[in-house]
């Protein structure tokens, strides 16, 4: 052995040879994100940034920087939030230049009470200020990819029913609708009966089996039909733009039925089942956004790591006396198969939170590996992090350290062959506050 090896092996991975200090100054950053995106085999359609905890201010706030420089320096031109896809279009047109007041914008744009958060905030305000200043065809798009869904309910189909509903029977022959509105409007009736929080661990108390529902399940499936049997009509009767968002509301409507009727399914893997349905709608509003965005640039993507990772995804639910092994496939693991080396994933990591009971990583985890590069946050190329480890007779562990933060995963070591980069950060502070 060299002296050069024996110290690879005593010191591990030095970050000259696997990447990049990601410093304050934009420069930096512009420089590390050009310098990872160069080095992957392709430039992605979707790139992937997964957090590995909600609620923790400093990784949406990296976020935004990241975003910033991917749209002034690798021509992107799009970004998908882990939130609700049809609220995200009250963003969407505000970001575009469109009327109102910031507070009433994100506090209806945003899902689980994210808007709130001032790095959702900052991120809105940049949006609309950049396309202020910029032609029509540089304008950024602001999207969610989440379901109508919060943790304990799923939301009423009127809105995606009737959205679809409006479209269609404005630009196709009235004879070919399953339904006209009032009939969708009888069938879905009172709103407060769908959103029924003892719902979600009670088959019984969901109305997803209700005679009512199975007949909106049919008009919503012959409405997401006629989107595909009378495309061509549509994209010449409106603007793209239209004819998408008509599209998401029949993907929302169709999807949300389904989780209703998985909701009223007794199952021993009940919310397996209602993660799959959720990723499953994920899933496909990504792809039609790299669809309808292919012509204009890439898109990041933002979520929780279960949702954007390769792998399969697992965690371990115990919710008052309901206890599951959860075990779904994500919008990630689909979307990879789907594109293949057009979708990109880099996970977020950190080491410490200590008001999240969430100590500083050992010695020997991936986490803790990082933390040695030195002070934070940094980018690595995972496949040279990897051969660098490899190259070290380094072996990481998984970290096995407790917090009371519910919604932390540490990184999966045997994962490491599956992301493309790695941001870690070095702390993180409490929670903000959340409804949810």
């Amino acid at each position: 052995m060299t002296d050069a090896d024996q110290l690879a092996t005593a010191t591990g991975p030095r970050l000259a040879d696997v990447g990049w200090r990601l410093g304050a100054g934009a420069d930096d950053l512009a420089d590390a994100l050009t310098s990872f995106l160069g080095g992957l085999a392709r430039p992605p359609r979707l790139l992937g940034l997964g957090e590995p905890t909600h609620l923790a201010e400093e990784l949406p706030l990296l976020r935004n920087r990241v975003f910033e420089q991917l749209v002034e320096h690798a021509g992107y031109r799009s970004i998908a939030l882990e939130s609700d896809c049809l609220a995200a279009l009250t963003v969407d047109d505000y970001v575009a230049g469109g009327p109102g007041e910031l507070d009433e914008v994100v506090a209806a744009g945003f899902s689980h009470g994210w808007g709130a958060a001032p790095s959702n905030r900052e991120l809105v305000v940049w949006m609309r200020r950049w396309n202020a200043a910029h032609d029509p065809e540089d304008r950024l798009r602001f999207t969610g990819f989440d379901g109508p869904l919060e943790i304990a309910t799923a939301a009423s189909p009127r809105a995606a029913l009737l959205g679809a509903h409006a479209f269609l029977a404005a630009h196709v022959d009235p004879a070919l609708l399953p339904a006209d509105a009032a009939t969708i409007e009888r069938l879905v009736g009172a709103d407060d009966r769908w959103d029924r929080p003892e719902a979600m661990m009670d088959a019984a108390r969901s109305i997803g089996a209700d005679p009512e529902v199975v007949e909106l399940r049919l008009i919503a499936d012959d409405l997401l039909g006629l989107f595909v049997s009378q495309l061509p009509e549509l994209v010449a009767a409106a603007s793209a733009r239209a004819v998408d968002r008509a599209h998401l509301h029949a993907r929302t409507a169709a999807g949300l039925l389904r989780y209703h009727a998985t909701m009223a399914v007794d199952s021993p893997r009940r919310m397996s089942r209602l993660s799959g349905r959720r990723d499953a709608m994920m899933a496909d509003n990504l792809a039609a956004l790299v669809e309808a965005e292919s012509d204009r640039g890439p898109t990041l993507v933002y979520a929780h790591n279960t949702h954007l990772k390769r792998e399969i995804s697992t965690m371990q639910l115990d919710w008052g006396p309901f206890t599951e092994k959860m075990l779904w496939w994500g919008a990630g693991a689909i979307t990879a198969t789907r594109l293949g080396e057009d979708y990109a994933f880099v996970t977020m990591t950190v080491g410490s939170g200590p008001e999240r009971g969430l100590g500083a990583p050992a010695p020997g985890t991936v986490e803790g590996e990082l933390a040695a590069l030195g002070e934070g946050p940094v980018l690595v190329d995972a496949r040279r992090f990897a051969a660098a480890l490899r190259a070290s007779s380094r072996r990481p562990v998984a970290r096995e350290d407790t917090t009371t933060d519910r919604g932390y995963f540490g990184f999966d070591p045997q994962h490491l062959g599956s992301v493309q980069g790695i941001v870690h950060v070095e702390r993180i502070g409490p929670m903000i506050p959340s409804p949810y």
